[in-house]
């Protein structure tokens, strides 16, 4: 089988969950891979909000929950030399399907693959307020897996090492946000 499907399959397998949940995750990764293996210390690819990334220098990646009531969230990224994925699912912002409600419910992953799958698993066994713990119950025993993040309904769950900053919402700068 292509590489491709190969990454898609083993991250979904990984979470309990089929290849299609890792699509935009894995194309994120594989052309940050492209751009590295051509010499390039800082890149990010964002693709509908699974991003793959590699970065020289610290940057804040935002979270957009779609509300302007919740608090400005982001992530700092101090500088790495390998990729890192940070990806995002919600049961109420995009065009994807989901199973849940969360406003966000992001993975932060050396495989961009696994994070993507993972942001979708969690995002699906995010109901409520309730369910946040449970649904991260879905990332234990997984490896590779930093962290995680799930905003829903106001409310912030946290699991593992996440860096969390506060920063102000830039919708000019979301993909999609705007249309």
């Amino acid at each position: 089988a292509p590489e491709i499907a190969v990454r898609m399959a083993d991250a979904g397998s990984a979470v309990g969950i089929g290849p299609m949940s890792a699509v935009a995750g894995t194309i994120a990764a594989i052309a940050v891979e492209a751009i590295v293996d051509n010499g390039a210390t800082y890149a990010i690819v964002d693709n509908g909000g699974d991003i793959a990334l590699v970065n020289d220098e610290t940057v804040i990646v935002g979270i957009y929950s779609g509300r302007t009531d919740d608090v400005s969230i982001g992530l700092e990224i101090e500088p790495r030399e390998s990729i890192l994925g940070i990806c995002t699912s919600s049961g109420r912002i995009g065009h994807s399907i989901s199973f849940g409600n969360a406003d966000a419910a992001t993975i932060l992953s050396g495989d961009v693959s696994l994070a993507d799958a993972a942001a979708t698993a969690v995002g699906n066994a995010a109901i409520d307020i309730a369910s946040i713990k449970d649904a991260f119950s879905i990332l234990k025993g997984v490896k590779l897996i930093t962290g995680g993040l799930i905003l829903l309904d106001g409310n912030v769950g946290l699991y593992g090492r996440v860096p969390v900053v506060e920063a102000p919402q830039r919708v000019e700068y979301i993909t999609g946000a705007l249309g």
